[in-house]
C-alpha cells in the first residue's frame, strides 16, 4: 500500500476506527498523490522567473487560447475556464457551497462538516461514493422504486447486493414501517449496511415530512448504537424543491451528523438541477462524522482521499461549469433568480394536483403522493405501463416513462401549465383505447 494511503488510513483510525472500518478495499488504498500534482502547486506559489512544470500550453499573453474559442465566454478569463481546475474542485466554489448546505440546513448547527469535494455531476458523485465506501458483497438498502443507474452504478460496478423495501404501502401512503423492517434485518446479519435516503424521491417526487425523516435519522442512529457500522448516503440531486408546508426543509443530512461513531453521513447533491445547469456537471460530495480529537484533520483525511478517487479516474471537473456556478451563487440576483423558477415549478406541481383531484380518473389510475422535485408517478388499474406509453408516444406524441408493470412517470418539470390537463387527458383517453 502507498505510505501516503497508509498515512491516512492511520489519522482516520485513530479519530474513528468505525469508519475507517466502512472504508471499501480500494477506499483504503486510495489517497491524493504528492507527484507531479504537488510539485505543480508549488512551483505556481514559488516559480516567480520561469515554470515548466503543468502540462498545458502558455504564450507572451498568459494561458495559450484561440480566440474563437474566448469569444464564445467574453466574460470569463481563460484561467478560470480553460485551465485544468484541482481535483479537489476550485476552492472558493468548495467554501461557497459548504456554506450553502449550512444556511439551508439550519438543524446542523455547530455539527463540523467536510469541505465538499466537486465531482462531475451527481452521478459521478455517487460513483466515487461508491469507490470509497462499497465493497463487492455489501449490502446497499434502497426504496423499489429507484432511480435505475444505482444499479448500473453500485450493482454492475461495484458489486454490491441490492436489497429493497416498498416504499409507498398498498394503498399508496409512504411506508417508514418497510423501511426500518428491512434496515433492521439487513443490520442483524451483517457488519455493515449502506443505505440510500433519495428526497426529493425520484421517481414518485415525494419528500418526508419532519416527523418521518426524524423517524427515519433516529431508527439509523439506534442501529449504529448497537453495533453495525451504518453508512447513510443521501442523493439531494432535487434539494430544496419542496412544495408543501409539511415536507421536510433539510437534507437528512442534517438530521445524522455526528451522532454516533459507527455512523457516517455522505452527501451527494450539486448545482445540476437546484441552479438549474444541469449540462455544467458540477456535483459535490460532503462528509458528517463523529470524530475524536479536532475533526477537521479526520475530514482532510477524507477529502484527499476522494480527491484521489477524482484524479484517478476523471482528473478534474469542468473548470468553466465551476467558474460559473461560483460566479452565479455570488451574483446579486441569485436568490431572486431561484425563487422565480422554484415558483413555475410549484404552481405547475399544483396545477397537477387540481387535474387529478378530478373523479373521472379514478377507475383508471391511482396516484403516488408527491409534493417535491420534478415527477410524479401514476399507477394504472388495467393496462401495462409500458404497452401504454408506446401506445401514446405512436398514436398521440407524447413521451411518458414506463416503470415496472403499472407505474407511469410524468415530469412536469417540462410540461407548462397549459399543458398538464391535455396531457392527463390523453393518458386517460390512451388507456381506455388499450382497455
Amino acid at each position: 500500500m502507498n505510505p501516503i494511503a497508509q498515512g491516512l488510513n492511520e489519522i482516520l483510525k485513530e479519530a474513528n476506527p468505525h469508519l475507517f472500518e466502512m472504508l471499501s478495499s480500494v477506499g483504503r488504498q486510495l489517497f491524493y498523490p504528492k507527484g507531479i500534482i504537488t510539485q505543480g502547486a508549488e512551483a505556481k506559489e514559488k516559480a516567480h522567473h520561469m515554470n515548466a512544470t503543468i502540462g498545458i500550453a502558455t504564450d507572451a499573453d498568459g494561458i495559450m487560447h484561440l480566440p474563437s474559442v474566448m469569444a464564445e465566454i467574453p466574460h470569463m478569463k481563460p484561467e478560470a475556464s480553460i485551465t485544468y481546475a484541482p481535483s479537489y474542485g476550485v476552492q472558493d466554489l468548495r467554501t461557497a457551497w459548504q456554506k450553502a448546505i449550512r444556511d439551508k440546513n439550519p438543524s446542523l448547527g455547530e455539527c463540523a462538516i467536510s469541505l465538499p469535494v466537486v465531482t462531475s455531476g451527481i452521478t459521478h458523485a455517487i460513483g466515487v461514493f461508491a469507490d470509497l465506501w462499497v465493497d463487492p458483497g455489501d449490502t446497499v438498502i434502497l426504496p423499489d422504486m429507484m432511480w435505475g443507474n444505482y444499479r448500473m452504478i453500485l450493482s454492475v460496478r461495484r458489486g454490491a447486493e441490492i436489497v429493497t423495501y416498498p416504499v409507498f404501502t398498498e394503498d399508496l401512503r409512504y411506508n417508514p414501517d418497510a423501511f426500518e423492517d428491512m434496515v433492521r434485518t439487513q443490520a442483524a446479519q451483517r457488519d455493515k449496511i449502506i443505505v440510500i435516503l433519495n428526497f426529493p424521491h425520484n421517481p414518485s417526487g415525494y419528500t418526508v415530512s419532519r416527523e418521518e425523516g426524524q423517524r427515519m435519522a433516529d431508527i439509523l442512529v439506534d442501529i449504529a448504537s448497537q453495533g453495525t457500522n451504518v453508512i447513510a448516503a443521501m442523493d439531494d440531486s432535487y434539494f430544496g424543491l419542496f412544495y408543501e408546508e409539511e415536507t421536510l426543509k433539510e437534507s437528512p443530512f442534517a438530521l445524522l451528523c455526528g451522532r454516533h461513531p459507527r455512523l457516517l453521513a455522505v452527501k451527494m447533491d450539486g448545482a445540476t438541477k437546484e441552479n438549474f445547469v444541469w449540462g455544467l456537471r458540477v456535483g459535490f460530495i460532503t462528509y458528517a462524522a463523529y470524530f475524536e480529537g479536532t475533526p477537521a484533520v479526520a475530514y482532510d483525511a477524507l477529502e484527499r482521499k476522494t480527491g484521489g478517487c477524482v484524479r484517478g479516474s476523471i482528473s478534474n471537473a469542468s473548470h468553466i461549469g465551476q467558474s460559473i456556478v461560483l460566479r452565479l451563487m455570488q451574483g446579486s440576483t441569485y436568490d431572486q433568480e431561484k425563487e422565480e423558477k422554484f415558483q413555475v415549478l410549484k404552481a405547475r406541481a399544483k396545477r397537477v394536483k387540481q387535474v387529478l383531484a378530478d373523479p373521472k380518473y379514478a377507475d383508471v389510475w391511482d396516484v403516488y403522493p408527491f409534493n417535491s422535485g420534478y415527477f410524479m408517478c401514476l399507477r394504472m388499474r388495467h393496462v401495462s405501463a409500458e404497452k401504454l406509453r408506446v401506445h401514446l408516444l405512436e398514436k398521440y406524441g407524447v413521451g411518458l416513462i414506463s416503470l415496472g408493470e403499472h407505474n407511469l412517470r410524468v415530469a412536469f418539470s417540462c410540461l407548462e401549465e397549459r399543458q398538464i390537463p391535455e396531457l392527463f387527458d390523453l393518458v386517460y383517453t390512451g388507456a381506455r383505447e388499450l382497455a
